[in-house]
């Protein structure tokens, strides 16, 4: 099973920075949403840069019905 969050290489690759002041500034420029862990690093979910919405419907392969359908 692949990791939830991107690791520090993987951060670092897609924003071009190690500096984790400089990794925040380009993800907001960028988009991408992230939290800020205890140690004021950004942490990204892999499903935020694949284009899932939600990392748990990936894995699961589950696809919600329709109300009253």
């Amino acid at each position: 099973m692949p990791d939830l969050f991107l690791s520090d290489p993987e951060l670092a690759k897609l924003t071009g920075f190690k500096i984790k002041s400089k990794q925040i500034v380009r993800l907001r420029a960028q988009g991408i949403p992230f939290q800020v862990n205890a140690s004021g690093h950004p942490v990204v979910t892999r499903a935020a840069v694949e284009g899932r919405k939600d990392p748990a419907d990936a894995e699961s392969g589950w696809t919600p019905g329709l109300v009253g359908a």
